[in-house]
């Protein structure tokens, strides 16, 4: 039986993607140092979040989907040191869902750990990964109520450290619960890793991260295309075609830029993520919580520099970057045919045409119907 198990919970968009670039590639060097990562695959973690969720589309993810916690859990059991479980959809759990997610992993002591940042930073880069979900929601409009369905993830519910903190305070002794609050712009690029570590057990100079990434950011003109497009893409209806054309092709691939234009959401929602991230820092404070990092990081700034908004992009601006967009798209179905033998036409070749020629009226009508060159 495993004599601990750590749940890293999220939230989204702190640093999670990076740290589970460390995990996965270096399972092996995990389990020679003692800690477990289970499950078949990294995807288990995410359908383990579903299950735990009682999400029901959990079974529209494949052969075995429905098994994954069972999987991992049975994997966990039969383990004689610590385990690490880690997906970010994990903290929308209610608190019942939570108490039965500890009673799931017994008699492991459950240890619950929570990667946290200032809120107002938080808020606008999920708004970004929900438009890589095909959301098509204004940031004006985005998560303007507190969800309490478990199942919805980008939403104040999974974002607010302090509704995560209430929600699990009646399950685990404020000391089983870890709070690392994000590094500052000073530290070393390993920072996370290193205060991570610190939590499981493990020697951060153990393990190479050298391969670690980050999730990159699309600048405010680019944001607000690809919410654009996300209108008229009615026929990515499932996770993994979402996750494969629009997160990794558009959006990761063609909408990043290195020199991305960061924005603000209106003054509204600024008060709003100021008087949620007071909030956790005086819960971090007067509770009983390990905390690794400096609360008072979690407080939005005083004064903070001019940004746009999403709603003060021009037309001009999305109808050249929308060029831009088709441009880069002809580069990279003329590299796909030069790595496929010549003169011989594949069902992808056909469904690529289809979709850039859908995508491109897509285009034309996201600037008003106009071609590019014409007034």
């Amino acid at each position: 039986m495993a004599r601990r198990v750590f749940v890293h919970v999220g939230l989204p968009k702190t640093g999670t993607s990076y740290l589970q670039s460390v995990f996965w590639p270096q399972r092996d060097r995990l389990r020679e140092l003692g800690l477990l990562v289970p499950g078949r695959e990294r995807r288990d973690h995410l359908l383990s979040s579903l299950i735990v969720r009682e999400d029901d589309n959990v079974h529209r993810r494949g052969p075995g989907a429905a098994e994954a916690w069972q999987v991992v859990t049975a994997e966990t059991a039969a383990h004689p040191g610590t385990a690490l479980i880690s997906h970010e959809f994990f903290c929308s759990a209610s608190t019942e869902q939570f108490r039965r997610m500890v009673a799931d992993l017994a008699p492991a002591e459950v240890h619950v750990v929570i990667t946290a940042r200032e809120p107002l930073g938080l808020f606008t880069s999920s708004w970004q990964e929900s438009l890589k979900n095909r959301a098509t929601a204004p940031l004006a409009d985005y998560s303007r109520r507190e969800s309490d369905d478990p199942r919805v993830t980008w939403n104040w519910r999974a974002l607010d450290l302090g509704l995560v903190l209430e929600r699990l305070r009646p399950v685990l002794p404020d000391e089983r619960v870890h709070v690392i609050v994000s590094p500052g712009p000073g530290d070393p690029r390993d920072e996370l890793w290193r205060r991570f570590a610190t939590v499981i057990g493990i020697d951060p100079d153990a393990v190479d991260v050298a391969d670690a990434f980050p999730n990159a950011s699309m600048g405010v003109v680019e944001a607000e295309l690809l919410r654009r497009v996300n209108a008229h893409l009615g026929s990515f209806q499932t996770a993994q075609e979402r996750a494969r054309w629009i997160r990794t092709v558009l959006a990761d691939r063609l909408l990043v830029t290195p020199d991305a234009e960061r924005f603000w959401p209106g003054e509204d929602r600024v008060e709003d993520a100021r008087r949620r991230g007071d909030r956790a820092a005086d819960l971090l404070a007067a509770g009983g919580y390990d905390v690794l990092g400096d609360p008072a990081r979690l407080r939005v700034p005083a004064e903070l520099p001019p940004r746009r908004r999403p709603d003060e992009v021009t037309e001009a601006e999305l109808l050249e970057a929308s060029v831009r967009l088709n441009a880069q798209l002809l580069g990279e179905l003329r590299g796909r045919a030069r790595s496929e033998a010549p003169g011989t036409p594949t069902a992808d070749d056909a469904d690529a045409s289809r979709r850039t020629a859908g995508l491109r009226s897509r285009l034309r009508a996201l600037a008003g119907g106009r071609r590019p060159g014409r007034a």
